[in-house]
């Protein structure tokens, strides 16, 4: 008997994470008479998702009908023409028999957690006439066992293929290879196996070719998408694979027409909104845990990735792949406190700061933009400058208040300079997790409020500091506030966009925060700042 192996483009599924499946009408048409140009064996044409509207530029649609409507007045040619539903947002209703539908087959994916229900919807799909896909999840975090009791269930319902779904690119080559073993084992010689990989540690094209170069004695399939587009770190490059299947197994592919539509559409979509290998996803994938955890994490911008790796180990096994944000708060802020007793710095900073006009510098545009007015208070008031986090390059503070272990990272080399050797350092004892030498070290639990959205703001935990060591008086600039689309930092690599999103609310709980803390102690603003009332 022969077998066949075969190459499956996902462009318009997977690759729709990057842009919201928003490809236009004219783009997914365009890319589908390529694909089908190109002779792969399988095109999946997007999502079949209930809970999305038609919208005929996006290639998420509701039901089998929004599919004849995009794509079947194409010629299909040779290729299998097939969609995905994610179970449980896809109801049986919403498809027609595939006689009366341009879908060849559904690809079902689903968790293991619901493997039984899940497979009787794989049932219900194939008595429709569909050729049925069952995608395994994550298949990394299946037991041997549980492979084996989801290969029973597949075996009873017969499809057309099954495939290992490497979600978050944890595959190296012994993991998948022990996969296939087990699947191969219990699988029925006559239903057809697949790989879908994501390219988390740069894997995803070798680990498809050695599923290739396992011969099997059976079908297989493997998945790529154009220029590798798709979810997170992205997928295995359909133009690789394609080439290699033509040298190595002899396939057909017509490379060029593959070329033409990375060149005519997708490199504009890559230069937008590149995707692709990045140390976030690398960062998730050797944690083995969800990106998103690994997103909350670095957004902070207080961490440095030794922090975030030691974050991320605590999380318990069983939620590791989930999404779980409040678990991960309670953890960044469990690790950050790094419990110390600071009464003698506190006392220290009372002395040396007593009877002392203070001027707070911040990161702001306005530390530019207003430096004549920054410049003419310190000549006239003769303050004492701190400063939050930096290092300014026109104002040498006396004080450097450091709660930003990332910060403090990239500064440690100017802090060692001949020219700031007199900056006293006060920081917050989540920074002295790092190697270091502060002078000044404070307790971060006592400083940070935990009611808040973002509880270690480092300007209110200094103000709070500043209150505990009796200061009645301080001047801030450099402190703008936010704005969802001016620059707010006179350094654009130090913007937060996750802050910028929510910069009214954050402007409004930094007046209350000033307006509660007046009675200990005063604020005035020497630069423009939308704190101000």
């Amino acid at each position: 008997m022969n077998h066949k192996i075969q190459l499956l483009d996902c462009t318009l599924r997977d690759g729709g994470y990057v842009n919201d499946w928003n490809f236009g009408k004219d783009t997914a048409a365009y890319l589908f008479e390529r694909l089908v140009s190109s002779k792969v064996d399988i095109i999946e044409v997007g999502f079949l998702d209930e809970r999305r509207a038609y919208d005929p530029n996006r290639t998420i649609m509701p039901n089998s009908e929004a599919v004849e409507k995009n794509f079947a007045k194409f010629d299909h040619g040779d290729a299998m023409v097939v969609g995905m539903i994610d179970f449980g947002t896809c109801g049986i209703e919403n498809l027609k028999p595939c006689a009366e539908s341009c879908l060849d087959g559904i690809r079902v994916i689903f968790k293991k957690e619901k493997m039984y229900p899940a497979m009787a919807f794989c049932k219900q799909v194939k008595a429709l006439g569909y050729k049925v896909f069952s995608q395994l999840v994550s298949v990394t975090s299946y037991t041997d066992d549980e492979l084996r009791e989801v290969i029973g269930l597949v075996n009873d319902c017969h499809p057309y293929a099954v495939s290992m779904v490497d979600t978050y690119g944890l595959c190296d080559a012994p993991t998948l290879a022990h996969i296939v073993s087990v699947i191969d084992k219990e699988l029925a010689p006559d239903i057809a196996l697949g790989y879908h990989a994501h390219n988390n540690f740069q894997l995803a094209y070798s680990n498809a070719i050695s599923v290739l170069n396992l011969h099997l004695n059976r079908d297989v399939l493997v998945d790529g998408t154009l220029y590798g587009m798709g979810k997170s770190a992205g997928n295995a490059p359909l133009e690789l694979l394609a080439m290699y299947m033509n040298a190595q197994f002899g396939k057909q592919y017509d490379v060029n027409q593959i070329q033409e539509a990375i060149s005519t559409s997708i490199l504009d979509l890559y230069h937008k909104k590149p995707w692709g290998y990045t140390l976030f996803y690398y960062i998730a994938a050797s944690n083995r845990c969800h990106p998103d955890y690994v997103s909350y994490l670095m957004n902070k911008r207080t961490l440095s990735v030794t922090a975030v790796n030691e974050i991320l180990q605590q999380i318990p096994e069983e939620k590791k792949l989930g999404k779980d944000m409040k678990m991960i708060e309670a953890l960044y802020l469990e690790y950050e406190k790094n419990e110390c007793d600071d009464a003698q710095a506190i006392q220290t900073l009372q002395a040396e700061l007593d009877g002392k006009k203070l001027l707070v510098m911040g990161p702001g545009a306005s530390v530019n933009e207003q430096a004549d007015k920054i410049g003419a208070y310190i000549k006239e008031e003769k303050p004492l400058v701190i400063s939050i986090n930096y290092i300014p390059e026109k104002f040498h503070p006396q004080y450097l208040f450091l709660t930003n272990a990332r910060r403090y990272l990239q500064m440690s080399s100017s802090l060692t300079a001949e020219e700031n050797a007199d900056i006293r350092v006060a920081a917050t004892s989540n920074v002295t997790r790092t190697d270091g030498n502060f002078p000044l070290v404070l307790n971060y639990s006592n400083l940070i409020d935990e009611t808040q959205e973002f509880p270690d703001n480092s300007m209110m935990m200094l103000i709070r500091l500043l209150i505990k060591a009796g200061v009645k008086n301080v001047a801030l600039a450099g402190f703008d506030g936010y704005t969802p689309d001016d620059v707010n930092y006179f350094d654009t690599n130090m913007e937060y966009s996750f802050i910028k999103e929510k910069a009214d609310s954050l402007n409004e709980s930094a007046k209350q925060f000033f307006k509660e803390s007046d009675k200990n102690i005063h604020v005035s603003f020497v630069t423009k700042s939308h704190y101000e009332e």
